[in-house]
């Protein structure tokens, strides 16, 4: 795929750049794009839910009435869970939702994710560019330009730019990361992809392994 590529102002530069078929141009695999997405937000999960059950709560151990004769049913302790205040009946406990994933299923997902876009005609190649100081508005106005201002948006940088993180960090709907940060999460998420020309050079040295 051929895609012209254009400046911070919107406009076509000339320069032409030729997507690798091999990452943006593969047979997508739903059920790889799945796994990955699914690994990914397990991921963000703490884990750190607990309630206490039944021998952590703080009561006394005495027996709160004589065993027969009430009227009602036995009890011998208030951290029964059936007492308002007692323990809870398998309540959550600390754990670890992080599980395995292969490497090359991890690269399939992203591959797939790309070339999703790529079909959608979500990717746009802006030439490389730096902001002298972190500011909002310029960014706004570069969003404005490639009219992408009401999509949710993801620039792909070839390294790290601190000036553009820190101007789009305050805006809704965009996200900045770095070629070899990307995940199929992300790729998804966003409506239009925008990959600064160096960028791809980054990225096939990633993918194509």
């Amino acid at each position: 795929m051929e895609l012209s590529v254009v400046n911070i102002k919107g406009q076509e530069t000339g320069k032409k750049v030729v997507l690798n078929d091999s990452i943006f141009g593969i047979e997508p695999n739903d059920h790889a794009i799945y796994l990955d997405v699914k690994q990914y937000l397990a991921n963000q999960r703490q884990g750190t839910h607990k309630s206490k059950e039944r021998a952590e709560v703080n009561y006394s151990t005495r027996k709160i009435k004589k065993q027969k004769g009430t009227g009602g049913a036995r009890a011998g302790s208030l951290k029964s869970p059936v007492f308002r205040g007692g323990g809870r009946i398998f309540g959550p406990r600390p754990r670890n939702y992080e599980f395995k994933l292969n490497r090359k299923v991890k690269l399939l997902a992203r591959k797939s994710a790309l070339s999703y876009k790529a079909i959608e005609s979500g990717i746009v190649v802006l030439e490389d560019f730096s902001l002298d100081t972190p500011k909002t508005k310029d960014f706004i106005t570069i969003q404005n330009n490639l009219k992408i201002s009401d999509k949710k948006s993801l620039f792909v940088l070839s390294d790290v730019n601190k000036n553009i993180y820190l101007s789009s960090r305050n805006l809704q709907g965009v996200k900045v990361v770095v070629a070899s940060e990307l995940t199929t999460y992300d790729i998804l998420n966003a409506s239009s992809i925008v990959l600064c020309e160096g960028s791809l050079e980054k990225i096939e040295g990633v993918f194509n392994i």
